[in-house]
């Protein structure tokens, strides 16, 4: 993947792709939610991996919502899969079961993420090391797949202590420990305070060598100060949303929103040299670490003017 990343620009390294808006959980923070959407048809997943497939991607993650109340989940994790590409899930983790897992092995799953926000569940989030340490026990025993647990400072989370609890957790039980500064529920960026950036740094000393590199990002954020940098949100990260537009992520939606069947390599081409206004204070970490891969070539343009709610394809 990484030296098909270098050798073209003009196909997606990672997509996201949403079987379900709906969730089982409503965490004050999160804009990607709805507690009534039905699932997305399955037929309707297997066009859009295969489109996906024909523009070259690599990655396809799964989030949602909360991707396993799709009921066909694991069908669409292995049409991936035979497809040629990696398959990644990004749950709550609150459905996981014995059995659950091990028909995600079966399906082909090759990483999960679960994000715990506390170690004991409060208002802002349900999402927490007290509630969930059964299913991380469950996961370390059975899951073939590689397990990540990302833990978050920011965004209302009220005891920033609570993600040095859950990263020490997350490698005790063999994992692999992250540490993310969270958005609120407008999607906006809130600086750190003394003690959350205390906390940042000590979890950022315990993530492996390979994601405190991709994520040093994160390292402004925890300032207060903007990151200078090329998203490439649009041509080497596609976010596709439960309708099967286009989006250049999930604090985006509706750019450029174009129909997933529709998309072709002219648009990766057009999105990969338009400058994102947004990108200073991005806290979107997958398309970060996306564009990580093309920080050193092709400066970017302002927006194209908008046509009709879309962007205009030149």
């Amino acid at each position: 993947m990484v030296t098909r990343a270098f050798l073209s620009t003009e196909h997606p390294l990672l997509a996201h792709i949403i079987p379900v808006r709906r969730c089982n959980l409503a965490c004050e923070y999160c804009n990607e939610y709805d507690d009534f959407s039905k699932p997305v048809p399955t037929e309707a997943m297997f066009q859009r991996v295969d489109k996906l497939a024909e523009l070259g991607t690599s990655v396809i993650t799964i989030s949602g919502g909360e991707p396993l109340l799709h009921p066909e989940l694991d069908e669409i994790i292995r049409r991936i899969r035979k497809c040629g590409m990696v398959a990644g899930l990004i749950t709550n983790g609150y459905l996981l079961t014995a059995e659950r897992i091990q028909k995600l092995n079966r399906a082909g799953l090759e990483w999960l993420q679960i994000s715990i926000d506390n170690v004991t569940p409060d208002d802002v989030s349900k999402k927490s090391l007290k509630v969930l340490d059964k299913k991380l026990q469950l996961l370390a025993e059975h899951a073939d797949f590689h397990v990540n647990i990302n833990s978050v400072v920011g965004g209302g989370v009220s005891n920033p202590q609570d993600a040095l609890t859950i990263g020490k957790r997350a490698l005790e039980l063999g994992f692999s420990s992250t540490v993310g500064i969270i958005h609120d529920g407008d999607g906006q960026l809130q600086p750190l305070g003394e003690e959350e950036r205390r906390v940042y740094h000590e979890m950022k000393a315990m993530e492996k060598r390979s994601f405190t590199r991709i994520n040093s990002f994160q390292d402004n954020i925890a300032q207060g100060r903007p990151n200078q940098w090329r998203c490439r949100a649009g041509s080497r990260y596609l976010y596709i949303c439960e309708d099967g537009l286009v989006h250049y992520c999930s604090q985006q939606r509706g750019y450029p929103g174009v129909p997933l069947e529709k998309y072709t390599v002219a648009d990766i081409r057009r999105e990969y040299l338009t400058e994102k206004s947004c990108a200073p204070h991005c806290t979107v970490s997958c398309v970060h670490q996306v564009s990580v891969f093309d920080s050193w070539r092709a400066p970017q343009h302002p927006n194209p003017e908008p046509v009709g709610g879309l962007v205009q394809i030149e």
